[in-house]
Order: structure tokens, then C-alpha cells, then sequence
């Protein structure tokens, strides 16, 4: 995890996603290969975009969120602005294909 990305927990969760500036939650889990895969591009993009908060949930110690959020398959990246869910990918997609949402919605 890169300086520039938080760790999301069910505790923390509503703190960080509030506020005006976007914020992406990457969902992920220890033992989930594409989870990994996708790591490192989150951890890019968070130092691209310092103006947009990126943060990391580990969904087998929060489950809290991960219910309210219906994560059903691993890595899913939920995108929040003004506190809302504005959009959500699920699965291994390219950093271009991340960046497009990022400037979309920042």
C-alpha cells in the first residue's frame, strides 16, 4: 500500500468517504490473486491523483461494509463522491480504463 492510499475500515468508512473530493475504495482480501494483481494500480493512481483519496478495505475483516455494499466478488472498486456511491467495477480492469472513471467523476 502506497502513502498516498488509506486503509478502509467498517469504523472508518463513513469518515473517508465524506466530503466533497472522490474517493475510490479498493476491496480486496489477502488471498485473492487478482486483488494483488490490481494493487499496484491503485497504488499509481494514487500518487497521479493526489487531489482524490484512494483507500483499501479488507473485505474478510470488514464485513459490515461489505454487506452494505453487496461486494460479491473481489477485487470491486467503489467510487464515492459528496458520500455517494457514483459507481462501482468489479474484476481486473485496466489503469486507463480506472483513470477514464477517476476524471469522470473527480
Amino acid at each position: 500500500m502506497s502513502a498516498n492510499t488509506i486503509e478502509v475500515t467498517d469504523s472508518t468508512f463513513s469518515d473517508i468517504v465524506q466530503g466533497g473530493s472522490l474517493v475510490v475504495v479498493d476491496c480486496w482480501a489477502p488471498w485473492c490473486g487478482p486483488c494483488r494483481m490490481i494493487a499496484p494500480v491503485i497504488d499509481e493512481l494514487s500518487q497521479e491523483y493526489t487531489d482524490v483519496k484512494f483507500g483499501k478495505l479488507n473485505t474478510d475483516e470488514n464485513m459490515e461494509i461489505s454487506r452494505k455494499f453487496q461486494i460479491m466478488a473481489i477485487p470491486t472498486l467503489l467510487f464515492f463522491k459528496n458520500g455517494e456511491l457514483v459507481e462501482r467495477v468489479t474484476g481486473v480492469v485496466p489503469k486507463g480504463h480506472i483513470a477514464d472513471l477517476v476524471k469522470k467523476h473527480k
